[in-house]
């Protein structure tokens, strides 16, 4: 039997292998983005034997209250809140390497919200990060993430969501760069990069360690910060704590599992937990987006799920095998930038960080001015967070542990970018601080970053 291709030309054979191969391969990212649809199933077992849609259940006022909870443990609103908007009624603006993407509508409008949507929407959103109309939703939504949530807890927030009153405000249009936000290429996206992780609990641990990791990797997803990123913007797995840059908001967030970067391994769990709850220890203080985190999320969360989040951290912490740290030779810093780094010091720093970088604590123990002498941030290769907290201000979270922290004014307008890296060189390269020097250009470079 004559097969099709045989005696055609090379080029055209070629021609329809590559138009069979896309084909087929058109095939898979559908079935892999859609399939459960085509065949008209649930996509896992779970969702069969799960209590009925929220619409037509009565919720009871525990269900409910686990729903704000943990909507909270989730820090929800701080993306699908707008500034001085209604809390929850989306339309915030979520900058990306790759254009905007605005927060979806919450609150139960049945035009532009979750009015029409059931549990089993809501599940879907969650765990698949597809939409009641099976469109995909763009991964500046973490769905990597609360893809590990339960179904239980999915329908306490939904049942939640449900009280809340209802908000008309359209979901504004994306404006991300063609093609990248076509559902094509978010198809293709999520067949490379996407897998559900439904929480598996690891029985050689406690019942506190598996609660922390839970919190961790699904409603806390702390590696969307703590996680390195591709170019293509996907993180790794959920439970990737290694570190790296923030895009666009430009933070690094230090790597949760070296301990010459966060601590974590040495840090008693008390002071761990205190750090989650009120934004400072005896040993650090949180900024930037850690704070914020801190601020609208962390401090409301129970004690039990604080300590559990606490000892999971530090259990990765002690289990990971720490580099041996490389030699630092001292930088040979010219006499011009000592002396200007010192005047700037003297003026700016000392007052609140001493003349030695010893800091100031507060009667009860808390920081009130970090010490800058064998501070981590201080020593880490990465110095864009000093230059952040620099140039525009270092403060830390109001909580109800700690509701008047003390900060730092922003630099931003007073000091040119030499005096910057200047003043900075200073602090990595005393009171035994050995780390490299920091260069007018990479001030500049972190300044243009933010638009400044």
């Amino acid at each position: 039997m004559k097969r099709p291709w045989q005696g055609m030309h090379p080029v055209k054979r070629l021609g329809w292998v590559t138009l069979i191969s896309l084909a087929v391969l058109a095939m898979c990212v559908v079935w892999d983005n859609w399939g459960d649809l085509l065949l008209h199933t649930p996509t896992t077992a779970t969702q069969i034997t799960t209590t009925e849609t929220a619409q037509t259940q009565q919720a009871s006022a525990d269900q409910i209250e686990q729903g704000r909870y943990l909507a909270l443990a989730g820090n929800c609103m701080a993306c699908h809140t707008t500034r001085g908007g209604t809390p929850l009624a989306g339309g915030r603006r979520i900058d990306t390497p790759f254009g905007g993407v605005y927060s979806s509508n919450l609150t139960p409008d049945p035009a532009t919200g979750l009015g029409r949507w059931s549990a089993q929407d809501f599940w879907q959103a969650l765990h698949r990060g597809r939409s009641k109309d099976a469109r995909l939703l763009a991964p500046a939504f973490p769905y990597n993430h609360t893809s590990v949530i339960t179904r239980q807890d999915s329908d306490s927030i939904f049942v939640w969501l449900n009280t809340l009153p209802p908000v008309v405000q359209a979901q504004p249009v994306h404006t991300l760069v063609w093609p990248v936000g076509t559902q094509p290429a978010l198809a293709v996206w999520r067949s490379l990069f996407f897998e559900p992780s439904p929480f598996q609990a690891d029985k050689s641990q406690s019942a506190e360690w598996n609660r922390g990791a839970y919190l961790v990797q699904g409603l806390g997803h702390c590696a969307a910060c703590h996680g390195p990123r591709n170019a293509l913007g996907a993180s790794g797995p959920v439970s990737d704590l290694s570190g790296g840059l923030m895009p666009v908001v430009n933070w690094y967030a230090p790597d949760l599992t070296r301990e010459a970067e966060s601590g974590l391994a040495s840090t008693p769990v008390t002071e761990i937990v205190r750090l989650l709850r009120t934004g400072g220890s005896s040993t650090a203080q949180t900024s930037g987006p850690m704070g914020e985190v801190v601020q609208h999320s962390l401090q409301h969360l129970k004690e039990t799920d604080l300590h559990a989040m606490a000892v999971y951290l530090q259990s990765r912490a002690q289990s990971t095998p720490q580099p041996v740290p490389a030699e630092v030779k001292p930088s040979r810093i010219s006499l011009q930038v000592a002396t200007q780094g010192a005047k700037v010091y003297e003026r700016q720093c000392l007052q609140c960080h001493g003349e030695q970088g010893e800091g100031i604590q507060t009667a009860s123990g808390e920081v009130a001015y970090p010490a800058l002498a064998g501070n981590r941030s201080v020593l880490l290769s990465d110095p864009t967070n000093l230059v952040q907290l620099v140039l525009y201000g270092g403060y830390g979270p109001a909580t109800a542990g700690h509701p008047r922290p003390f900060g730092m004014p922003p630099a931003v307008l007073e000091l040119q970018d030499r005096d910057i890296a200047a003043v900075l060189t200073h602090l990595r390269t005393r009171w035994g601080n050995q780390a490299s020097e920091v260069t007018p250009l990479q001030v500049n470079r972190i300044r243009a970053a933010q638009g400044q």
